[in-house]
């Protein structure tokens, strides 16, 4: 009697147990997890309208400058980097077959020189005497002719020595304008060619982006709009310009016309060979719900339009309202880099998810790990 007590009692305590597990477990069950995100407030807002083109930074100006004597370079005076003004030296280049040929020129000159200063005596004792009628016109006529053949003469060794003088002064390269070293070709001893440059000169106090523009973008550019420029060596940095140049011509092969933006670059930061992205201003548009563009979930779709199959691209956000996060699809009317414009499928007010997104589904619970004023 006693061990049927006690199996009863030992099956009634195990039962208990069992019961309470169950319940604890499907409590737990009950118990929902709530996802983290971050959200703004819907809001109106203006939207700027772009045009995107990439392209290289160059110098505003850059001249080649090259030696005149094909000879070897004796001395460099300038690095890359070096800034120099118009008329400094670049570099010397040998010249010892013009340095002899200046000194035979000098000399040849002296002689000429003594040469007329003697003939100038005769000719003058010639006049004398034809003007007492002492010498013949003959005798006058040929001291004449061999006078000025010695001035001539003369005149033609001064020539030739200026001439000489002026390749010897081309001896030594000069900058033709002011500006920094870009480029240095050649090393001291290297054989100066005058097809070869020895450096370039470029002038960056402004700098430039060309690109070349679709027939289609080109009747939306105009000189004078303004230009938002991001430079990959300085992220989240933004650099302002200006369309200065529009090609009057549209290349027939490729259908695009060489578009340019001019930078002012007082600071010297901007250096030619720099990749840049160029953001052309050509409109904004005004009070209107603007979501950011990295808040959105983009879907691309095949759907069937004016009985054509073309490519959709669909955007989808999430807002917070009641506790749960609901998708939203929207409809945009402009994107840029940025931001979407929209026209329907929120509400200004609504809380907007910019963070934690890509972790929910419809209806899903969420909990508000921050708010942001304004997410733009």
């Amino acid at each position: 009697m006693k061990r049927l007590f006690i199996l009863i009692m030992s099956l009634t305590l195990l039962s208990i147990l069992l019961i309470g597990c169950g319940k604890s477990k499907s409590t737990a069950d009950q118990v929902e997890e709530k996802v983290p995100v971050e959200i703004t407030t819907i809001q109106l807002g203006d939207v700027i309208q772009s045009i995107n083109y990439n392209g290289d930074i160059k110098a505003e100006f850059e001249v080649k400058v090259f030696s005149k004597i094909p000879d070897r370079i004796e001395k460099f005076f300038v690095d890359e980097g070096s800034v120099v003004k118009k008329g400094d030296p670049i570099a010397q280049i040998t010249a010892t077959t013009i340095e002899q040929a200046v000194r035979q020129a000098q000399a040849g000159l002296e002689a000429a020189q003594a040469q007329e200063a003697n003939l100038k005596v005769e000719f003058d004792r010639a006049q004398r005497l034809n003007s007492e009628n002492a010498i013949s016109k003959q005798q006058f006529d040929a001291t004449k002719t061999q006078y000025e053949a010695v001035k001539a003469q003369l005149e033609q060794a001064k020539a030739g020595l200026t001439s000489i003088k002026s390749q010897l002064k081309d001896a030594t390269v000069s900058a033709p304008i002011s500006g920094i070293i870009g480029n240095r070709y050649l090393e001291t001893g290297d054989m100066a060619n005058p097809a070869m440059p020895l450096v370039t000169i470029v002038q960056m106090s402004r700098v430039k982006i060309t690109f070349n523009a679709t027939e289609e973008d080109l009747g939306k550019l105009a000189v004078g709009q303004k230009a938002n420029i991001t430079v990959k060596s300085y992220p989240g940095r933004l650099f302002e310009g200006k369309v200065t140049k529009i090609s009057p011509v549209l290349d027939p092969f490729t259908r695009m016309a060489e578009i340019e933006v001019m930078i002012e670059n007082s600071s010297g930061v901007l250096k030619p060979g720099m990749y840049a992205q160029v953001d052309v201003i050509i409109g904004i548009i005004k009070n209107t719900m603007v979501v950011p563009r990295f808040s959105a979930i983009e879907s691309t779709t095949m759907e069937n339009l004016n009985g054509s199959d073309q490519v959709v691209k669909n955007y989808y956000v999430f807002v917070v309202d009641n506790g749960r996060a609901i998708q939203k699809k929207l409809d945009v009317f402009y994107v840029n880099h940025k931001s979407l414009a929209v026209r329907a499928g929120i509400q200004i007010g609504d809380k907007l998810v910019i963070t934690g997104q890509n972790n929910l589904r419809d209806s899903m619970a969420v909990t508000i790990a921050k708010e942001e004023g304004n997410a733009l």
